[in-house]
């Protein structure tokens, strides 16, 4: 039985894609046209190659949902901020290509961002993947991002032209374990097979790893960071505006594991990239992580 949004999402479909556009970028966004801006225009500025842009405007009275419409950019639209789950699938459903994408609405793309993700999955030679671009983090220091490395905080004092030349010059990183984190880049026949984004986590806090989870269980086992792949993260823009789900609790409660080690003993998050990944029933403290779900989950 299918669950209806809390508040109406309704779709505007601008027309054809770029010809030869090779992934659909979905960016959901609430009120953060400063943000939003600088994110679609370094797509468009830094991309090897074209790609189709589609947003979900969450409210847009600042202006984001007239721009939307002027940019001539696909989007969708609620009323009110629904988060990322419900906004992120209505999004993904306007996709004219086979590469599905989700970006945060503060991130900027870095120059070749998009063709070593595209490299990437050409290698592997199947859709049966979750790849991650890798973030550079202006405050903190995160296994799976490279930072702290400040190029500002704000759209207005973002110093871009410093930010890359230090990418050209080296700030970078090899490849890495675990990815679930956007940008985050799956084949959208994967997307559809695992119902994209689970509503039950909205508005949205550990619906990434849930998501993996779901990649997981469907076969899944390339979760790849690419440490060429890079974009800047001006970090937690919205989700410091409003409260937020206790998905960690609904996560051991929906999974029989804590997310912490679905991330750190099978996913391996952040470790160097060997490869395809081990079994989560093998891996090492399984037993015990099945007890710590049931006290976070049920028990507590």
């Amino acid at each position: 039985m299918s669950v209806a949004p809390p508040s109406p999402i309704t779709s505007h479909p601008a027309g054809r894609p770029p010809a030869g556009a090779r992934f659909t970028i979905v960016i959901p966004t609430w009120n953060n046209l400063a943000f939003v801006r600088l994110c679609v225009a370094s797509i468009r500025r830094h991309s090897a190659f074209p790609h189709q842009v589609v947003l979900h405007v969450n409210d847009g009275s600042d202006g984001t949902l007239a721009w939307a419409r002027a940019e001539g950019l696909d989007h969708t639209h609620s009323a009110e901020n629904l988060g990322i789950c419900w906004t992120v699938n209505a999004a993904a459903r306007l996709a004219a290509t086979d590469h599905l994408l989700y970006m945060n609405d503060d991130m900027v793309a870095l120059p070749g961002w998009d063709a070593a993700l595209w490299r990437a999955a050409e290698e592997i030679g199947h859709p049966r993947y979750s790849l991650s671009a890798t973030a550079i983090l202006p405050d903190r220091a995160h296994r799976w991002a490279i930072g702290p490395a400040d190029f500002g905080d704000h759209p207005d004092r973002f110093r871009e032209a410093e930010l890359v030349a230090a990418a050209a010059a080296g700030l970078t990183r090899p490849d890495w374990s675990g990815a679930s984190y956007p940008p985050n880049l799956v084949h959208r026949s994967l997307w559809e097979e695992v119902g994209g984004y689970s509503v039950e986590f909205s508005p949205g806090l550990y619906s990434d790893p849930d998501l993996s989870m779901k990649l997981w269980r469907a076969g899944v086992r390339i979760f790849r960071g690419v440490g060429a792949s890079r974009v800047y993260h001006f970090y937690q823009r919205t989700t410091k505006r409003l409260p937020m789900n206790d998905g960690r609790r609904l996560f051991s409660r929906k999974w029989g594991v804590p997310s912490s080690f679905f991330y750190r003993n099978v996913l391996h998050m952040g470790e160097p990239y060997r490869g395809p990944l081990g079994e989560l029933e093998q891996a090492p403290g399984h037993a015990w992580a099945r007890v710590r779900a049931w006290w976070q989950g049920v028990g507590s």
